[in-house]
């Protein structure tokens, strides 16, 4: 469809980005409303688990940063490895908090099993992006 002779997007790589850009956004509008169905709805009746939104700005950060610091080395670094521990402990928590929550009382089960759905889109959307720019130094023994 959008690789069509006429088009702007003739290569059939930059079909391939611009497929892979639209199923990012579709991860992530499904993962928004996950996160909002778990708090709109009536019997649940609590905004606490969009608290989990923090975790989804927080979590690329520390790669990114350690990224930049990257120096050609043969193996990992330790900043990249501290990174990939400060990652872990972002996303850890990021599906933590509701069930603290709801085991707290403060929101339902079902709740917490709409927001660590959205959790688990989210994050596979952000792992997904960073798969797909794999030639700024994607290493999957690290990720």
């Amino acid at each position: 469809m959008c690789c069509r002779d006429n088009d702007d997007f003739s290569d059939s790589n930059s079909c391939s980005v611009f497929a892979a850009l639209i199923g990012l956004a579709l991860a992530g509008v499904v993962g928004l409303t996950l996160l909002l169905v778990g708090c709109a709805l009536p019997e649940y009746g609590s905004w606490w688990p969009l608290f989990v939104v923090f975790f989804y700005i927080l979590a690329p950060i520390p790669t990114a940063i350690a990224r930049r610091f990257n120096y050609d080395a043969p193996t990992t670094t330790p900043c990249m490895e501290f990174a990939i521990f400060a990652t872990t402990g972002i996303v850890v928590s990021a599906f933590a908090l509701p069930a603290v929550l709801a085991h707290a009382g403060t929101i339902r089960w079902g709740a917490c099993f709409f927001t660590n759905t959205a959790s688990t889109i989210f994050f596979l959307a952000i792992v997904a992006y960073y798969y797909m720019n794999h030639e700024d130094g994607w290493n999957a023994a690290i990720y």
